[in-house]
């Protein structure tokens, strides 16, 4: 179920066009992984990414060979494990905040390494670099490589996104973990 309605909130999704181009698009569907892996632990947290990704995969297919999506699963993991098993340990709301601070740390460090290393590169088979690398020069004029794009469009809008998600998953975690739970 939880996949389910995370496969639904990444179909709902909007550019931040004040931060990155508009092929960078912000979706809440990390929430009801981070409320699964809070309430089912870590693995379980994974279980519901990894299904979210095969049924977003289901319904929108591919246009970056499966590349993409792994990407997601990846940055979603690399968020997702450190708050669940910080929170795991003992289950308070201050560990759930310090476990969503140190996993979105990780997560913004993480994607900027796959988005300069892996996704980046990728995209430029499709659209040459120069191309996407101007996108973000519309928005931020000093940026004129894949180290500034990263810096200044891939950073901050992971760190707006995991600070989104994580607000959203403290508030609505504790009024629906009983339902989850049992």
């Amino acid at each position: 179920m939880l996949s389910a309605v995370a496969t639904v909130l990444m179909l709902v999704e909007f550019p931040l066009p004040f931060i990155a181009p508009p092929f960078y698009e912000l979706d809440f569907s990390e929430v009801p992984v981070l409320v699964g892996a809070f309430a089912l632990g870590p693995l379980a947290g994974v279980v519901v990414e990894g299904l979210k990704i095969l049924l977003n995969l289901l319904i929108n297919g591919t246009i970056t060979a499966g590349v993409g999506e792994f990407a997601n699963f990846v940055m979603g993991v690399v968020f997702v494990l450190p708050a669940s098993l910080i929170y795991k340990r003992r289950k308070t709301k201050a560990n759930a905040a310090f476990g969503l601070v140190l996993g979105g740390v990780f997560m913004v460090v993480v994607s900027c390494f796959v988005n300069g290393y892996i996704m980046l590169p990728l995209y430029s088979k499709f659209m040459p670099l120069d191309a996407i690398i101007k996108q973000a020069a519309n928005i931020w004029s000093v940026i004129d490589s894949v180290f500034d794009f990263v810096l200044l469009c891939v950073a901050p809008f992971n760190l707006i996104k995991v600070v989104l998600v994580s607000v959203i998953t403290l508030v609505i975690y504790k009024p629906i973990s009983p339902i989850l739970k049992g």
